[in-house]
C-alpha cells in the first residue's frame, strides 16, 4: 500500500476534495430529517401551508447543493482514480521491460497479462471508491448517532447498541472474504494462462483435432473460477440481509421508544420520524460501506498482486562504470555521427566472442544447461553450433546476448567480460534472429526499421536482398509499404524468417546471431542464403545455430553440444575423424558415400 500512497501523493489536490465534498454533500444530508421534522411538527401540525412549502423549497436546496457536491466529488475522484491507475500500469510496463529473462520465465506471460489488466483495473475502481465513500459512510453513520442524541437522548440509545453490532458484521466478512478475493485472482491467473496457450496454440489445437478436450480442460479452470467466486459471492452476500434485519430491527425499537416519548411529552411525533430517517440513513450509509469493504478488499489483494511483481529485481544488471563496446559504425550512429557504411563492422579484437570454462543453470533447474563450454570465436568467423533438441545450442547464444548471466566462467564479447558493457551498448552492435520470427504490426519498413531506426530505403533493399527476401517482396507489389499484420499472419514461416533475417542484417552489426532462423526455408534457398550472408557479412562474426548438418558444415568452426557439453569442436572435416557424435549427425542427414567423401 505504500507504493500505491506515493502514487496518490502525486494528485493530492483530487485525493483531498474529493472526500471532502463527499463530506460536504453527507453534512446537507444531515440537515434533511431535522427540516422534515420540523414541517411535521409546526407546518402540518399547524395547517400553515407557507412554512410546508418553504421547508419545501429548502429541501430542494439542500438537495440541489448536495447533488452539486457529489458530482465534484466523483470528478475529482474519478481523476485521482484513473490518473493513478494509468501511471501504475505505464511504470508496471516499464518494470516488466526492464526485468532479466529468468525473472519473466519464473513469474509467466499470462500472471504478467493479468497483473497488467485486471489487478490495476480493481485497484483503480478501489481507489475511485474509497475517495467518494471511505470517510462519507463513517461520517453520516456516526454524524446521523449524533444528530439523534440531540432530538432525544433515550431513543437515541438504540443506535449506540446496533452500529458496534453491524461493524461487527461488516468487518467479520471483510477479514474472511479478503483472502478467499486472493484465492479468486491466483484462479484467474491460470483461466488466462489457458486463454493465451489456446489462441496461441489454435492451429495446433484444431491440427491434431483436440477442440472437444481443449474445450473441457477450460471449462474445467473456468469452473472452478466459478466455484471460488460463487463461495466468496455468498459469504459477502450475507451483509445486506443481515445488515437489513439488524437495521429494521432497530427502526422498530426506535419507533417503539419513540411512541413512549411522545405519549409521555417528551418529543414530538416530527422528531420520531426524524429518529426513524435517521436510522435509514444508517442503513444505507453501512450497505454503502459493506460494498465498498468487499471492493477494498479485492483492490488490496490486486495491489498486493502488482507490487509482488514491482519487488523483482532483474538478476542481469549493469555494474557501476561499465562502458559501450568500444567505437564502430554502431557506435558512431549512436552518437549521431556520420559513418562509412562499408567500413569495418564493429570494435571488436580478433578474439570477438570467448567462452572460459562457461557454466549456466536455469533458475530452479536441477542440472546445469551448459557445462564448461570453452571456445573462442576470431573477428569475421563463422561459427556453427549443432545438437539434438536441449543440448543447449539457444543457451550459448543467449549468454552472448546477456539474456542470462552464466553461473560460473566468463563470457567475453571484444576481448572483455559481456558484464563491463551497458545491455545496450553490448546489444546494439549484436544481431540476433530468435528461433521464433516475430514481426509486428505496421509497415514492412517500419518493422526492418526496428534493426536500426535511420536505415535508408537502399539499405533495407540491400538486407533483404542478403536475406533471399527481396523477390517475395516485389511480388508483393507494395515494396517498402508493405502492410504486416500482427506477427506476421499475412507471411508464411519462411517468409517471416527471411524477413527477421534482414531485420537483424539493416544494422550492420558486429556480430551476427542465426539462432535456428532457417528452420522453414528450403534447402536451395537456405543455401543462397548462406552463400550471401558469407559474401555480405565482411568482418562480421556470424553465428549459425542448427540442426541441419548442410547449414553449418562450412564454418569455420562448428562446436557440438550434446546435454549442455561440449562434445567436439573443429571444421567438419575434423569433427567427422574425431567426433563420433557430430559423424552419426551427417550420416541421419547425408549419405554414407558424402560423408566419406568428407573425410578424405
Amino acid at each position: 500500500m505504500k507504493r500505491l500512497l506515493s502514487y496518490l501523493s502525486h494528485y493530492k489536490v483530487e485525493s483531498i476534495l474529493g472526500p471532502l465534498f463527499k463530506m460536504l454533500e453527507a453534512s446537507f444530508e444531515l440537515f434533511v430529517p431535522l427540516v422534515v421534522a420540523s414541517m411535521i411538527d409546526v407546518g402540518i401540525k399547524g395547517q400553515d401551508v407557507g412554512y410546508v412549502a418553504r421547508m419545501g423549497g429548502l429541501l430542494i436546496f439542500l438537495g440541489v447543493v448536495g447533488l452539486a457536491s457529489a458530482l465534484t466529488a466523483q470528478y475529482f475522484a474519478a481523476k485521482a482514480a484513473v490518473s493513478t491507475g494509468t501511471c501504475l500500469r505505464n511504470d508496471l510496463f516499464s518494470h516488466i521491460c526492464h526485468l532479466s529473462y529468468p525473472e519473466i520465465d519464473t513469474v509467466g506471460t499470462s500472471t504478467l497479462i493479468t497483473r497488467m489488466t485486471s489487478d490495476i483495473n480493481q485497484v483503480q475502481t478501489g481507489i475511485n471508491m474509497v475517495l467518494r465513500l471511505f470517510l462519507r459512510s463513517p461520517f453520516v453513520v456516526f454524524g446521523a448517532m449524533v444528530m439523534a442524541f440531540t432530538v432525544d437522548v433515550k431513543a437515541a440509545v438504540v443506535f449506540v447498541v446496533v452500529i458496534p453490532l453491524l461493524s461487527v458484521v461488516v468487518f467479520g466478512i471483510l477479514l474472511v472474504s479478503m483472502p478467499l478475493y486472493k484465492k479468486v485472482q491466483r484462479q484467474l491467473d491460470q483461466v488466462m494462462l489457458m486463454t493465451r496457450e489456446n489462441l496461441l496454440g489454435v492451429r495446433v489445437i484444431r491440427a491434431f483435432n483436440r477442440q472437444k478436450s481443449e474445450t473441457a480442460r477450460f471449462e474445467e479452470e473456468n469452473d472452478r473460477l466459478v466455484r471460488f467466486q460463487v463461495f466468496v459471492g455468498k459469504i459477502s452476500a450475507l451483509s445486506n440481509p443481515i445488515t437489513y434485519v439488524m437495521i429494521n430491527l432497530a427502526i422498530v425499537a426506535v419507533i417503539w421508544v419513540g411512541a413512549e416519548q411522545v405519549d409521555a411529552g417528551v418529543i414530538t411525533q416530527g422528531k420520531v420520524v426524524a429518529l426513524v430517517n435517521y436510522m435509514s440513513q444508517i442503513l444505507v450509509e453501512l450497505i454503502k460501506l459493506a460494498n465498498l469493504i468487499i471492493t477494498i478488499s479485492k483492490a488490496v489483494a490486486s495491489m498486493n498482486r502488482v507490487d509482488s511483481v514491482f519487488k523483482l529485481e532483474p538478476s542481469v544488471k549493469e555494474k557501476a562504470g561499465a562502458g559501450h563496446l568500444g567505437e564502430g559504425p554502431a557506435a558512431e550512429r549512436e552518437m549521431g555521427q556520420k559513418t562509412d557504411r562499408t567500413a569495418e563492422q564493429g570494435p571488436l579484437q580478433e578474439a570477438a566472442v570467448c567462452f572460459k570454462d562457461v557454466t549456466f543453470a536455469y533458475a530452479g533447474a536441477k542440472e546445469p544447461a551448459l557445462s564448461q563450454i570453452d571456445f573462442t570465436a576470431g573477428k569475421g568467423e563463422t561459427v556453427g553450433i549443432i545438437g539434438g533438441t536441449g543440448s543447449g545450442k539457444s543457451t550459448v547464444v543467449s549468454l552472448i546476448l546477456r539474456f542470462y548471466d552464466s553461473t560460473s566462467g566468463s563470457v567475453q564479447v571484444g576481448g572483455r567480460d559481456v558484464r563491463d558493457y551497458t545491455l545496450d551498448g553490448l546489444r546494439g552492435t549484436i544481431g540476433v534472429v530468435p528461433q521464433r520470427a516475430v514481426l509486428f504490426k505496421g509497415t514492412l519498413r517500419e518493422n526492418m526499421q526496428w534493426g536500426r531506426k535511420d536505415a535508408t530505403d537502399e539499405e533495407i533493399y540491400r538486407a533483404l536482398e542478403t536475406a533471399q527476401a527481396r523477390e517475395f517482396v516485389d511480388g508483393k507489389g507494395e515494396g517498402l509499404d508493405l502492410l504486416i499484420e500482427q506477427g506476421g499472419r499475412n507471411l508464411s514461416g519462411g517468409q517471416k524468417q527471411r524477413l527477421t533475417i534482414a531485420r537483424a542484417l539493416v544494422r550492420r552489426p558486429a556480430i551476427l546471431i542465426l539462432d535456428d532462423s532457417a528452420s522453414a526455408l528450403d534447402f536451395a534457398t537456405d543455401a543462397r542464403l548462406r552463400k550471401a550472408i558469407k559474401e555480405d557479412t565482411g568482418d562480421m562474426t556470424v553465428f549459425l545455430v542448427s540442426q541441419r548438418a548442410a547449414t553449418i558444415k562450412n564454418a569455420d568452426q562448428i562446436l557440438v553440444l550434446d546435454d549442455g557439453r561440449l562434445a567436439g569442436k573443429g571444421t567438419h572435416r575434423e569433427l567427422l575423424q574425431s567426433c563420433p557424435l557430430y559423424k552419426e549427425i551427417c550420416l541421419s542427414q547425408f549419405s554414407k558415400e558424402e560423408v566419406e567423401r568428407d573425410v578424405r
